[in-house]
């Protein structure tokens, strides 16, 4: 890996000054040598993944040290690279900085001393850079993976909000003659049918905005330095009943209980969208079922020399079979393939809870309903007078 990389190339045409570089400075660092552009070019491309810093001479046959550095800057630009020359006119210093974006111009013939410091220089900075590149290919792919399951998660409530705009239009019919023009004539199956569509299409489209703007702040926060969000397990789950866009009678199935509230060590965001999707589960679970009852609950609590944070969704749905209970947080796999599940869901869920220091635990019973806990186990901060 790039992070672990921890190798120097050393170019130079001259045998002597290879030999004097690897026995000099190999007790302190692990050297490789080439004797020239090409046989540099062709080590990094077989090995480049090894090598953290590219030390070359600047007068060589064929290919001099410039165009080396400009090769390295296009194909290898996680090097850290440091140019040796005798030749001190400020052309090259100039393009050495500009083009081959040197750290360093080593003046030969090179000293122990300033080489030694200029190579620990490099790695230190590679190591440096390493890590920021580790951090951002990882905000990269943590957004790529919420843009996925973005696209999903809008899917089902804007083809909701079509269906009751196209239920709407259907029920228009031409205006009788004498009508005045400003009026408008809809045909209601049952009284309130058309109310109760436009209201479906506002619940769900104001859902929609939540989940665009949770995925607008995420890219906010993807930029090194953003601040970084806090936010309680009460707040989070009192958005969550404010914000999901719950059937009118769906709403009354769902009771709060926050036994001792504290921060979330998470993305405010993302957590958000794992608490959305569980509750979309659970409601989708506990449709057609007698006296259907969603749970939510919170607190924290000592535990192993710190402190534990929990939320837990509990619902008296008709459980999971054992077969899928087994594999639900570990492959993607859903009970309801045929209605648009992918199975996706809890695996997301997971990914940004072990992002926190937490868990998602699912125990679930044929016939009486699932429980699912999420643990968060690291920077867990109680609220106080909570």
């Amino acid at each position: 890996m790039l992070t672990e990389a921890r190798a120097i190339l050393f170019v130079d045409d001259e045998t002597t000054s290879r030999k004097w570089f690897a026995r000099n400075f190999g007790g302190e660092f692990e050297i490789a040598t080439a004797a020239g552009a090409d046989e540099a070019l062709q080590i990094l491309a077989e090995h480049g993944q090894n090598f953290a810093v590219l030390v070359t001479d600047y007068r060589m046959p064929h290919q001099d040290g410039m165009k080396l550095l400009r090769s390295v800057q296009r194909e290898h630009r996680h090097l850290v690279r440091l140019l040796a020359t005798a030749y001190a006119e400020k052309d090259v210093a100039i393009a050495a900085v500009n083009d081959g974006k040197v750290l360093r111009i080593l003046e030969k013939p090179l000293e122990d001393g300033p080489t030694r410091d200029a190579l620990r220089e490099a790695l230190a900075l590679y190591r440096t850079q390493a890590v920021e590149r580790a951090l951002n290919e990882g905000r990269v792919t943590a957004l790529r993976e919420m843009l996925g399951f973005l696209a999903h998660e809008l899917n089902t409530p804007l083809a909701t909000v079509r269906g009751c705009v196209a239920s709407v239009a259907e029920r228009h019919r031409p205006a009788p003659p004498g009508m005045a023009g400003n009026l408008v004539v809809f045909e209601e199956e049952h009284p309130g049918e058309l109310l109760g569509a436009l209201e479906r299409a506002e619940r769900r489209a104001l859902y929609c905005q939540s989940l665009v703007s949770t995925f607008t702040q995420s890219a906010r926060d993807a930029y090194p330095g953003a601040a970084p969000q806090t936010v309680t397990a009460s707040g989070l789950l009192q958005a969550l009943l404010e914000e999901f866009p719950f059937e009118p009678v769906e709403r009354s199935w769902v009771s709060l209980d926050v036994q001792r509230d504290f921060r979330l060590p998470g993305r405010r965001d993302l957590l958000y969208l794992v608490l959305c999707t569980l509750a979309k589960n659970a409601l989708q679970a506990l449709r057609g079922r007698d006296g259907p009852l969603l749970e939510l609950s919170a607190g924290c609590e000592q535990a192993g020399g710190g402190v534990h944070g929990w939320i837990r969704f509990r619902d008296n749905g008709p459980g999971i079979e054992p077969d899928v209970l087994r594999r639900l947080t570990r492959e993607p796999v859903t009970t309801r393939s045929a209605s648009g599940g992918n199975g996706m869901g809890l695996l997301f869920c997971q990914r940004v809870l072990q992002s926190a220091g937490g868990s998602v635990h699912v125990e679930s019973q044929l016939g009486a309903g699932t429980t699912v806990l999420l643990r968060f186990e690291r920077n867990v901060e109680p609220v106080a007078n909570a």
